[in-house]
């Protein structure tokens, strides 16, 4: 019996089975090679998870860039985003050189101040002198040869550091009673004194000296209490704490009259950061409440605003810029889009912000190699060395010199940036670095518009570290005034710093003086109207 020859149905069919088989065998080929590349990307992030973690718990936590100029020429990052642009790599290249010669030569004239190590400072020549004489005996006047009395041909002059430590005293306010001997009547007692806190038996020493403890040193009221009784003077916490909300809500008005100078100035840093409140409505004691922070004015006008709120949704810059309509520069925070969007405000971003995120990229990168972090590090750096040669410019100067040597550097960037983004995996440290950059470009590049806007906003963070340095000492506020009184005194200090004051000396007059003044006579207790009368 002849076998049986398939028909071409037949043969067709299985040509067909075949086919889809190979069709779903490569279809599973590249799903597993998708998953494989997704596992690949998560085990990477993973890895700078766990780098990073580490660096913050036992790394410098400085930012500071250590990759010399050499290295980035020999292991150019560019040369890792396309290996046939070979005419571009050395354009950067020679870009690196010319900056970094003109550094030098703008250096030149005037060489680094080297800091020396050791030795003795000098004191400071505005400090008080008490003279202590020190005289020979009498027998030692007499000269050993002849006996002739020895007189006085010059002095020996050495100085030491004295210290007179806190003294805790009580100043009796006797107010003298008078009446009439005849008739008995017509009773005239001398009036009190103005007081911050009326039915406080504290003066406006104590309370500034409280204060600057707390806020400007970081000096917890459980430990003050502790200071004061060593002193013989027992003065509870809890009677500390009450004095500090009650001062805070005193200056309500003045605070007020800050922020209506604050509102007229053409440009505001702002910032904020967490606090823990313990005892607020409808919120846990673990619940993240918000110290926000405004910083603006012309120099040696300079007003730091804080202000408490529970929540960090964008109501809250738009209840503290009201109808502002400068510019503003933050990080790259979304809650401040809704009040940019409704008063026409110029949004400024800060590079300090971006550049971090590559430093945390360039800490997870294999060690003694450099690569794409380094590189636009190295790109930010030169963009703060025209900033630096900047400084002391106009804001027309400045602009026309960014314009001359800031804006090839941005034009490099976004060439590097755009192809860079194609190559680098989405959520790894460097993508994510990368992505943050792109997204918040137009915001960071608005400085090559105004020569008015900064490179960062590193004076918002400046003013509110005081602040994340308190917290870690006195850790939360029991309530909600406290926090507001906290802000209150908060602002007072950091504005009498950014002029220039003593915060302990401006709070002391402040403290004095408010309670005699009605609200149209606060302007005469803003810093720069007494700079000049104010010991430093």
């Amino acid at each position: 019996m002849e076998n049986a020859t398939p028909s071409p149905h037949s043969v067709a069919r299985l040509q067909r089975q075949v086919q889809a088989q190979q069709d779903e065998i490569a279809q599973l080929h590249r799903l597993m090679e998708r998953k494989e590349a997704q596992w690949e990307a998560t085990k990477q992030s993973l890895y700078e998870q766990f780098r990073l973690a580490l660096e913050r718990q036992f790394g410098p936590s400085t930012e500071k860039y250590g990759i010399g100029q050499g290295d980035l020429l020999i292991n150019e990052a560019e040369l890792a985003v396309d290996e046939d642009d070979s005419a571009n790599d050395d354009a950067q290249a020679d870009a690196v050189d010319e900056v970094s010669s003109e550094k030098f030569t703008d250096n030149a004239a005037a060489p680094a101040k080297k800091r020396t190590r050791g030795g003795r400072v000098a004191l400071p020549p505005e400090l008080p002198r008490v003279e202590v004489v020190h005289e020979l005996d009498d027998a030692e006047r007499c000269c050993a040869e002849d006996g002739t009395e020895l007189k006085v041909i010059g002095e020996v002059v050495s100085e030491e550091l004295h210290v007179v430590p806190a003294r805790v005293e009580v100043i009796r306010h006797v107010r003298r009673k008078y009446a009439c001997p005849t008739c008995e009547e017509n009773i005239q007692t001398a009036p009190a004194p103005a007081k911050l806190l009326p039915k406080s038996n504290a003066s406006a020493t104590l309370l500034a000296y409280v204060a600057t403890a707390k806020y400007q040193d970081a000096l917890p009221l459980y430990r003050q209490s502790q200071i004061f009784a060593r002193h013989g003077a027992e003065i509870p916490r809890n009677t500390l704490a009450r004095w500090m909300i009650q001062a805070g809500g005193r200056l309500s008005p003045l605070i007020e009259t800050l922020r209506q100078h604050l509102l007229t100035s053409p440009l505001i840093h702002m910032d904020e950061t967490t606090l823990q409140v313990n005892q607020e409505e409808e919120r846990k004691a673990s619940a993240n409440s918000y110290m926000w922070v405004q910083r603006g004015g012309p120099p040696g006008q300079q007003t730091v605003l804080f202000d408490y709120d529970p929540s960090r949704a964008g109501r809250v810059p738009m209840r503290l810029l009201d109808n502002y309509a400068g510019c503003l520069v933050t990080d790259g925070y979304e809650g401040y889009a809704e009040v940019v969007r409704r008063n026409g405000i110029m949004h400024a971003g800060c590079w300090a912000h971006a550049r971090r995120k590559f430093i945390e990229a360039q800490k997870v990168q294999p060690k003694g190699k450099t690569g794409k972090a380094d590189w636009v590090i190295n790109q930010m750096g030169k963009l703060y060395a025209v900033e630096k040669q900047a400084k002391a410019l106009d804001p027309d100067a400045r602009h026309a010199l960014r314009e001359q040597k800031s804006q090839p550097l941005i034009a490099q960037l976004r060439t590097w940036l755009d192809k860079s983004l194609a190559q680098v995996l989405p959520k790894s440290t460097l993508g994510k670095a990368l992505h943050y950059l792109d997204h918040q470009w137009p915001r960071l590049t608005r400085f090559l518009d105004n020569g008015l806007i900064p490179l960062d906003n590193n004076p918002a963070e400046n003013a509110i570290r005081p602040f994340v340095v308190g917290r870690k000492n006195w850790l939360f506020s029991h309530t909600p005034s406290g926090a507001h009184a906290s802000a209150a005194i908060y602002s007072l200090i950091e504005t009498a710093k950014a002029n220039g004051l003593s915060p302990y000396e401006y709070l002391r007059y402040v403290f004095e003086t408010l309670p005699t003044l009605n609200d149209d006579e606060l302007t005469t207790l803003l810093p720069w109207h007494w700079k000049d009368t104010l010991p430093s």
